[in-house]
């Protein structure tokens, strides 16, 4: 131990000093982080900041990122609101009106529908299948070769898991039910209730609540069971549908202006998709301790648990593919990602039903039954 001992203060006291004194001190550590620039960047949330677990992404990515660069780079996180609305979130950082915005592109398909393969479309991928996709089968480039014609990059930086179909101030017995019914729901999601006879209407999050007290709407989807609690729908919708087949795998991004991106040294890059990995990564598995405890709360509140009617789902499904195949026919960027999203979900969908689909079901039917 002693012969290691001295042997270690030989490396770092002698040769390394000689190699620094050689060099001259542009070599050493705090030179090197000295030459980085101090960068101040302003990033706007998709979400208000009483939602602590998907607002927070944000923050636990700029906190991140702040450690990592020792201080250097740092990112001020603002609320839904603060300097523009939810909705305008990416328009603000394509005007460069703000560096950074973290919010779900699928908020935006009104300008194409493209924006919303990127964070999820109906009867999608789960959420270990869309990281598999954007992370290492090519989606995330192929998502931000769409997004470069608005001036902007995407980094994926949020997961929910599946969310809940949603809330319904009466019983949905069956297709025939929805005839009618004004709901709050996002995106290309919206356009397949739309065929089923619903009413879809778009609000940001902070906005549901007063609809649905008002009776603007009649039901409404936001997440899951821990922020739809603090949210406070079940006070007014009490029947609790499952699941959303529109999110399997919500995938929530920070899109970043494309010039200041470009213009990071290559070490700040790394570090902040690093620390985006690390808001990704982070969320979903607070969401999954979160809605664990939270449904049970519901419940015992008189939550009415209900799963969504298989006639609901067959023609959703249905709706959902015809759907898909006008956007090919009416938007050219759909046309190119589209192919490659879906070879990647029906292969993953095989694997997944040999392995992780047969020990779920064996696991969850043995523990519902007691053993």
């Amino acid at each position: 131990m002693t012969h290691t001992l001295n042997r270690r203060n030989f490396l770092s006291k002698g040769v390394l000093a000689g190699v620094a004194t050689a060099a001259g001190s542009t070599l050493a550590a705090p030179a090197i982080a000295g030459e980085l620039p101090a960068l101040r960047w302003r990033l706007t949330s998709g979400f208000p900041n009483n939602l602590d677990t998907i607002y927070g992404g944000a923050v636990v990515m700029a906190e991140t990122l702040s450690k990592i660069t020792e201080g250097k780079f740092q990112i001020q996180v603002f609320q839904a609101g603060e300097i523009v609305p939810g909705p305008q979130a990416l328009d603000a950082v394509n005007a460069n009106t703000v560096e950074i915005a973290h919010t779900c592109g699928y908020y935006f398909t009104g300008k194409d529908p493209t924006f919303a393969i990127g964070s999820t479309i109906p009867f999608g991928m789960n959420a270990r299948q869309q990281n598999a996709w954007l992370y290492h089968g090519g989606g995330n480039e192929a998502y931000n070769a769409f997004l470069a014609d608005y001036g902007v990059v995407g980094i994926p930086g949020g997961a929910t898991g599946a969310q809940m179909g949603g809330w319904f101030r009466n019983e949905i017995k069956s297709l025939a039910d929805l005839k009618g019914v004004k709901m709050r729901i996002a995106g290309i999601a919206g356009q397949v209730m739309a065929k089923l006879g619903v009413v879809p209407q778009q609000l940001p999050g902070g906005d549901i609540y007063p609809a649905l007290e008002r009776g603007t709407i009649d039901a409404a989807e936001w997440i899951g069971p821990y922020d739809d609690e603090r949210l406070g729908f079940y006070q007014i919708a009490p029947n609790y549908y499952y699941p959303a087949y529109w999110e399997g795998g919500l995938t929530v991004h920070f899109f970043v202006n494309k010039a200041q991106y470009e213009a990071l040294p290559e070490a700040y890059k790394v570090a902040l998709d690093t620390a985006c990995k690390a808001a990704n990564l982070n969320m979903q598995a607070m969401y999954d301790v979160k809605n664990t405890t939270a449904i049970r709360t519901l419940v015992g509140k008189g939550v009415k648990l209900r799963p969504m009617p298989r006639d609901i789902l067959d023609a959703a499904y249905q709706a959902t593919f015809e759907l898909y195949g006008e956007f090919e026919d009416k938007h050219p960027a759909w046309a190119k990602i589209y192919p490659q999203w879906k070879k990647f979900r029906d292969e993953s969908f095989q694997w997944f039903r040999v392995a992780e689909y047969s020990y779920d079901s064996y696991n969850y039917a043995a523990q519902a039954a007691g053993k």
